[in-house]
């Protein structure tokens, strides 16, 4: 893909992106709005749940696909299939989901080398519910994602990449989440970017002022919301006023309207770009995450924030007309036929 028209140029670096993330691996099944009812899941929702309920749970569901996911492994997932230079922070346990995540993302090109948690708690996943609609219900056990601290974020990895990502999932552990503010600022002290995910509404009536304190320190230069995830985190009565609120405290904010497309405010400009048409929505798991990856990957190549929008629109298409959270299409192709 081209990479004509740059308003930007990204510092050489060993990598594009490092992300800090949960390290999971989904189990994608179909069901009806029965189970989803009988089961007494919020619909479209994420909840957390511990490993009695998370054994429950998947000995109810129909036959499912187990598939490497994660927040943040999602978005590098797809910025792998862009092009970009990416390595990954995450903990997963010695055993075979643990094999199976460390297996599919070191196989995506992606740098991989945190040392697995040897014990009894397993690696982290993914119960997802998928109705005929596309809605996605999650239900997440955390297991040895948790387990990451400090110890296990290597600092030359935060000052080799141009961007740091770093989803809001991985908050709620304590461990975790000074590891992530220390990530912060190691990576403000050697001048690259910080990008941010807000992840959910559940965590926004947790950790909302710890998020807020970000934002207002300066700390975040891309913050990723979608438009619930913007009115819970702002307190407003409508999305204007949510970005009108945040805007000026951010370099650049993006907020994804599902079906209605996206807005990008940078520079005290506004620009929307419209949802990508899809045959059919699948399965909408990880769209959040493909959007954040096409999006970053346009501001990698410098290009403008409408191109940026239009490729995160694209990545996102991709992911909802599939089941599962990782990109099956050759994501540089869909640009090429775009952009040229």
């Amino acid at each position: 893909m081209p990479h004509n028209d740059r308003t930007e140029q990204m510092p050489q670096t060993r990598f594009d992106v490092l992300a800090i993330g949960n390290a999971i691996v989904d189990v994608i099944s179909p069901c009806d709005d029965a189970f989803v009812a009988a089961h007494g899941l919020d619909k479209g929702a994420m909840a957390l749940i511990d490993a009695a309920e998370a054994e429950a749970l998947y000995s109810a569901m129909g036959p499912g696909r187990e598939i490497s996911g994660g927040s943040a492994a999602n978005t590098l997932a797809g910025l792998a299939g862009l092009g970009a230079r990416c390595a990954f922070i995450g903990k997963v346990a010695d055993d075979q989901l643990g094999d199976v995540f460390a297996h599919d993302i070191r196989a995506a090109g992606i740098h991989y080398a945190v040392d697995p948690l040897i014990g009894a708690v397993p690696t982290a996943r993914c119960l997802v519910h998928v109705t005929p609609d596309g809605q996605r219900t999650m239900n997440t056990f955390l297991g040895a994602s948790q387990d990451l601290d400090a110890g296990s974020v290597d600092k030359q990895l935060i000052k080799d990449a141009a961007i740091v990502y770093l989803e809001g999932y991985l908050w709620d552990p304590e461990a975790a989440r000074t590891a992530m503010q220390e990530a912060i600022v190691t990576a403000r002290e050697a001048g690259r970017k910080v990008a941010f995910t807000l992840s959910d509404v559940f965590l926004l009536q947790r950790f909302g002022q710890d998020f807020k304190a970000m934002i207002e320190d300066g700390a975040i230069s891309i913050l990723f919301a979608n438009e619930g995830e913007a009115l819970t985190l702002t307190g407003a009565a409508d999305l204007d006023a949510a970005i009108a609120q945040l805007a000026p405290m951010l370099p650049c904010l993006v907020v994804t309207r599902g079906a209605r497309g996206a807005v990008a405010v940078t520079g005290g400009e506004r620009f929307e770009v419209p949802a990508e048409p899809v045959e059919k929505v699948v399965d909408t798991t990880g769209a959040g995450d493909s959007f954040a990856a096409g999006f970053l990957a346009g501001q990698i190549a410098g290009r403008p924030p409408r191109d940026c929008l239009t490729m995160g629109a694209i990545a996102a298409a991709e992911i909802i007309s599939h089941y599962g959270a990782r990109p099956e299409a050759d994501l540089e192709a869909l640009m090429a036929r775009r952009f040229g």
